[in-house]
């Protein structure tokens, strides 16, 4: 009875956390706060409205134990500070509750919170997984897999068997007969894989403040497409003149100048979606921030040939966000809308600060692709 008391408690404690970090994802998001705490599988997050039992004290004017003399029973009253930079008060102070929130839970709150619908892997878009399943115990095995408590167990078993255990002397022998081995089988899995190709510009209108707004917005974005898909991957990509693949903290990290040719991320991306991402096996999803610069209309041609024939008809959906820049001119998604004003597969969002992620996520997954 006891410990369905606890699991009771600790489910409606489950609850109230949910609660409030419901009512505070859009700052989590727009601040950013949380993707410093972030974990494998957790990310530890600040709650402050979760009251923490405390001590209630009554006014000066009552005596009580280890102020005086007392009686048994008396309320404990409030000591006299001696010491501290300020005057002792008796109003509950400020607290934040630090909770361990799973990611998977951060994303079905997202989901509920921005209503986004769940997404729809395309077509028959499955990798066949061959997966091992450990079904029993052995005498036979390689040693990797040895079973030491099993193995221990056998060979206690046979000393007490053959009357040759001294509980004086408890020691136990493990031979060759003794020894057990995990088994496995192997079994076959259908999973939906995916991929996301992050592609970022750093040239020199990118800024500090633009490129943060790129890395929150991403986290949230792997955080939704981790919690409809098993199997995910990320790529990263960087450009101003030229692209190149890096690793996820060179993503987030490097500064660079010059100018600008988008065409080279589409460029590379494409590359990499036809030599290691069939678009049968996988549903892929390309990810553009920039500030909307381009070197040249000539390179935006190009970039609007790219999608059409290598991008778009291998995409779940493309998406493109232009974050502001006070160095940006913010052409480059006034030359998308006009060159694919109804294309079902590429999705548009502009963001003016940080405010505006949680309507960018919004517009990205909207149509659950």
């Amino acid at each position: 009875m006891a410990i369905q008391n606890i699991e009771k408690d600790h489910g409606r404690f489950r609850d109230i956390v949910k609660g409030a970090v419901r009512r505070h994802l859009k700052r989590y998001i727009s601040q950013g706060e949380i993707l410093g705490r972030e974990g494998k599988k957790t990310v530890s997050i600040p709650v402050p409205e979760i009251e923490i039992p405390r001590f209630k004290f009554k006014g000066q004017d009552q005596q009580g134990v280890g102020q005086g003399e007392g009686e048994e029973g008396d309320v404990l009253g409030q000591g006299e500070g001696k010491s501290g930079a300020g005057e002792a008060g008796d109003q509950p102070g400020e607290h934040a509750l630090e909770v361990e929130v799973g990611i998977d839970e951060l994303a079905q709150i997202l989901g509920e919170e921005l209503a986004l619908p769940r997404i729809k892997p395309k077509g028959s878009a499955t990798l066949k997984a061959l997966k091992q399943k450990y079904t029993g115990i052995a005498k036979v095995g390689p040693e990797s897999l040895r079973h030491f408590k099993r193995s221990f167990r056998e060979a206690l078993k046979r000393q007490i068997a053959s009357g040759r255990y001294d509980p004086n002397d408890p020691t136990v022998v493990i031979t060759r007969e003794d020894r057990r081995y995990r088994s496995f089988r192997y079994q076959m899995s259908q999973e939906s894989n995916a991929v996301i190709i992050y592609m970022m510009d750093v040239s020199g209108s990118m800024g500090d403040e633009q490129k943060q707004v790129v890395r929150i917005e991403s986290f949230w974005i792997d955080t939704w497409l981790r919690h409809n898909y098993r199997g995910i991957q990320s790529r990263y990509i960087i450009h101003d003149a030229k692209a190149r693949e890096v690793d996820r903290e060179t993503f987030f990290k490097t500064k660079e100048s010059g100018g600008t040719m988008i065409s080279s991320a589409y460029s590379l991306a494409s590359e990499i979606v036809e030599k290691e991402y069939p678009a049968n096996d996988w549903n892929i999803y390309p990810f553009h921030f920039s500030d909307g610069d381009n070197w040249s209309q000539d390179d935006t041609e190009k970039c609007m040939e790219l999608l059409s024939n290598k991008l778009l008809p291998r995409s779940n959906m493309f998406c493109y966000g232009q974050v502001k820049s006070p160095y940006g001119s913010g052409q480059f998604i006034k030359d998308l809308q006009k060159a694919f004003p109804d294309h079902e597969s590429i999705v548009m969002s502009e963001i003016p600060d940080r405010d505006g992620i949680v309507q960018s996520i919004k517009d990205f997954f909207v149509k659950g692709k």
